[in-house]
């Protein structure tokens, strides 16, 4: 498992400079032999000014947000088309996918279509079957997606046998009324607003290609 903050160094030194110059100050005071009315004065100022830093360390600790920490998912990286496709589907699929692999946070990705696994890419499961659970019925129910931020506290994330065991958080995006595009990633909470309005545009496009082709 590998950090993915490289902020930590910076959030954390303030809190180191603020404690360093306060245990300084201590010590000046103790070896000092008398004590001045100026030497006073700069020993309140620095006793100020380490609080002032060691108060900003703490609060950057709590404000800055620290970003999730990834995975190296388990399986095998491969690119798995349903061979009998329309040659047009095949290349909307292979767009769509590379996309979403090299633009988002997307480390595995699965399209379901009329019961069907069009296209499986990205690091890949050994089971490649998908039998629809509660999540994925709901999705083509409702219509609308599933963002699961965190997936490993989701009990039904057993139904997602298909994705890598150790993906981090899922979205299941509706393709229409008949298909899901399901994206597994390798760090939780790591969707933004930004990229859940990019995949929806991208399932949008798959649709209409689906729609005329299949």
């Amino acid at each position: 498992m590998t950090k993915s903050d490289p902020n930590k160094v910076l959030r954390r030194l303030p809190i180191v400079v603020g404690g360093l110059g306060a245990v300084l100050l201590l010590i000046n005071r103790l070896l000092a032999p008398e004590l001045t009315n100026s030497q006073a004065r700069a020993d309140v100022l620095g006793v100020i000014l380490s609080a002032v830093l060691i108060l900003t360390g703490l609060i950057w600790q709590q404000v800055q947000p620290r970003l999730p920490e990834a995975v190296q998912l388990i399986g095998e990286e491969g690119f798995v088309l349903m061979p009998d496709l329309p040659q047009a589907v095949k290349t909307e699929l292979a767009w769509a996918s590379h996309l979403l692999l090299t633009n988002t946070v997307t480390r595995s990705l699965v399209v379901f279509y009329k019961d069907k696994v069009l296209l499986r890419r990205g690091i890949l499961s050994p089971k490649s079957d998908v039998v629809p659970g509660a999540i994925l019925k709901r999705v083509l129910e409702k219509q609308k997606p599933v963002y699961l931020v965190d997936l490993k506290v989701y009990p039904g994330r057993v139904e997602f046998d298909y994705l890598p065991d150790n993906t981090q958080g899922v979205i299941c995006q509706p393709i229409g009324q008949e298909g899901v595009l399901i994206l597994g990633a390798n760090a939780p909470r790591s969707y933004t607003k930004q990229d859940e309005n990019w995949i929806a545009g991208i399932a949008d496009k798959l649709a209409v290609t689906l729609k005329e082709e299949i």
